[in-house]
């Protein structure tokens, strides 16, 4: 088996088929599940599935937000670093990362104030990565054009 990849406590990713090339991510080993922060959401049905479609500001300066959709599958009850509990809708989409890209499951939240728009959480990253906490970016920035000079 190959040595997992080191990353820091933030890095850049992309949600290859949601159309996002990069999002600011906070690697978040505290935390079971991963989560997209989504300014809006509506539920729709389509061919007898159930969607979602939302707003995702990416994090990347100057970029508009950034609408995608994706298949509901299913809606759990989460509890936050706070202690609050509510019930969120989770996707299942792919991630890249570091010249991975693997599928995982994503819940959606309304994360307000928060710095990352994506938490990565320890569910999507065992077996793959080791984080160095007192790192940052150690993938690189995001693709070339995604940041003001």
């Amino acid at each position: 088996m190959p040595h997992p990849v080191l990353l820091g406590w933030r890095e850049w990713l992309s949600l290859p088929v949601l159309g996002i090339v990069a999002v600011r991510a906070k690697v978040d080993t505290g935390a079971r599940s991963s989560a997209l922060h989504v300014l809006d959401q509506e539920v729709f049905m389509h061919e007898g599935r159930e969607f979602v479609r939302f707003l995702l500001d990416t994090g990347v300066p100057g970029q508009p937000p950034q609408p995608a959709q994706a298949a509901v599958i299913d809606r759990r009850r989460v509890t936050d670093s706070g202690g609050h509990t509510t019930e969120r809708i989770f996707i299942q989409t792919r991630l890249k990362l570091a010249g991975q890209e693997w599928e995982a499951e994503v819940n959606l939240t309304h994360r307000r104030n928060m710095l990352f728009p994506m938490l990565l959480g320890r569910t999507a990253l065992a077996g793959r990565f080791l984080v160095d906490p007192a790192s940052s970016f150690l993938q690189g920035d995001p693709p070339e054009g995604l940041l003001p000079p």
